[in-house]
């Protein structure tokens, strides 16, 4: 009780330098926590993004292997449809047989991914370490119509209409894009619509064309009913339009022709974090030629400035915590120092009333921890509030995702044939969360206590070296 009430006493007696060491442990704490619920915010935003595109749960996803940019004369892959423009007018033409395009509309659902046997879903399924497996068809339905005049001189390329299409696993609801979604209006599938003519539409995508739980949308010239209305995570890019993969797999078509009985992408979930570089590593075995990818080497594929934000988080703002913690530390450390120079006298008096030195050293001490720990709540709240104006001020970070529409243009002309793929990039907005969790609360005590300790430590040594008689030979 004593050692209480003379700590009180004298941390009132130095009220002006005890506020100085807390600050300085606030501020560097504080900025620890800022930076700290920064890069969460930016870790979440990025997992947001990724949940909406492969779902949530998804740990490996398989994709076959997309092909790289058309060459110039090259041919389109098996049964796509190649727009040809020549001085005798425009033609479609399929696997060699050509027709005129004029006033002509064009629906094509395929994919730019190389098909997976569907038989390879239940052998992923059975690898050690994986919990569960889907397969699924990412599919892109490009709708364009024909002016009676394309081909002719000065006639622009028509624009075409694309929506993504995902062929969903029925059996694995948990599994896929479909799993981050919410159904706000009508209902999801049943396994009796496995083979059915149905649809589950995205709220934004139903917003933007106007479709509703019993309207119609067209999907390679097929009518599907819409059954459903999912919303799924604002930040995430989800697939337009869902219908079930059977349907998918019997009117999509891919770069080697029909996809019945194939897939292009295996959501995997894995047992256990640990366990997710080695399950990547034996799907690689059994699936030569696919890629197979993490939610972390996912990340590196999104651009925009929620890349160039996570990088400054995590290099940047680490270090430059770091610097300031050391400084906040130093500055505690000194401070602390200074002050039990100006108090030898009392300490000497002390030495000579009969306190041994590791008294006096546990009186520095206490008074240390005390800052320490009056700095860590003050450098919390700081924390805290630094990470509200971010949430509140920060601007929306962008993220990029660069698709493939899986339609070819293809111009003959004096210099030859070229050919293009028109692509697509979905650009997202994502907001910046920044979040202060429990255990960043507890580090930021932590650190503060042990900047406390650590001046005290230095203190503590100052007293060590101190006898009675020459504390008592200097006055103040």
């Amino acid at each position: 009780m004593f050692f209480v009430t003379y700590l009180r006493r004298e941390l009132r007696r130095r009220m002006r330098q005890a506020i100085f060491i807390a600050l300085g442990l606030a501020v560097g704490v504080g900025l620890v926590v800022t930076v700290i619920a920064t890069s969460n915010g930016v870790k979440k935003a990025q997992s947001a993004v990724l949940q909406g595109l492969y779902g949530v749960g998804t740990d490996v996803t398989v994709t076959g292997a997309a092909p790289g940019p058309p060459k110039t004369g090259s041919k389109p892959p098996k049964n796509s449809q190649t727009f040809q423009i020549s001085p005798n007018g425009a033609q479609i033409c399929s696997n060699g047989h050509c027709h005129n395009a004029a006033g002509q509309k064009v629906d094509n659902l395929g994919s730019q991914y190389a098909p997976i046997n569907a038989s390879s879903v239940a052998n992923v399924a059975r690898l050690h370490g994986v919990t569960a497996a889907a397969g699924g068809l990412a599919l892109n339905d490009t709708q364009i119509s024909i002016p009676k005049n394309f081909g002719q001189a000065g006639s622009p390329l028509p624009q075409p209409n694309s929506f993504t299409v995902d062929g969903a696993d029925i059996g694995h609801p948990l599994l896929g894009p479909l799993s981050s979604g919410t159904i706000t209006s009508g209902h999801s599938f049943t396994k009796a619509e496995s083979d059915s003519d149905v649809a589950v539409v995205d709220s934004g995508y139903a917003k933007a064309s106007k479709l509703k739980v019993g309207s119609t949308v067209t999907i390679d010239k097929v009518k599907f009913t819409v059954i459903g209305i999912v919303s799924q995570p604002q930040s995430g890019s989800p697939p337009d339009i869902y219908i079930p993969l059977a349907r998918a797999q019997a009117i999509g078509s891919g770069p080697g022709g029909s996809l019945k009985g194939k897939v292009n992408t295996i959501y995997v979930t894995a047992a256990s974090a640990s366990d997710i570089p080695a399950v990547q590593k034996e799907i690689s075995k059994l699936l030569p030629g696919t890629t197979v990818t993490t939610a972390s080497s996912l990340a590196s594929q999104v651009t925009g400035s929620l890349s160039s934000t996570a990088k400054l988080a995590n290099e940047l703002g680490k270090w430059l915590s770091i610097l300031v913690l050391i400084a906040a530390f130093a500055v505690a450390s000194l401070l602390t120092m200074a002050a039990v120079s100006r108090r030898v006298r009392d300490f000497g008096t002390l030495k000579a009333l009969g306190w041994r030195s590791r008294r006096i050293m546990a009186q520095v001490m206490g008074e240390s921890v005390v800052l320490g720990i009056i700095g860590g709540a003050v450098g919390v709240g700081l924390g805290l509030a630094g990470a509200a104006l971010i949430t509140r001020f920060a601007s929306k970070l962008s993220a990029t995702i660069p698709t493939a529409s899986g339609l070819h243009f293809q111009s003959v002309g004096p210099g030859g044939s070229q050919s293009s793929s028109p692509t697509a990039e979905h650009n997202l907005l994502v907001p910046l969360h920044a979040s202060v969790t429990l255990d960043v609360i507890a580090l930021a005590v932590l650190l503060a206590v042990a900047g406390g300790v650590l001046a005290g430590i230095f203190g503590s040594w100052r007293i060590g070296r101190l006898r009675p008689a020459d504390a008592l030979r200097r006055v103040e």
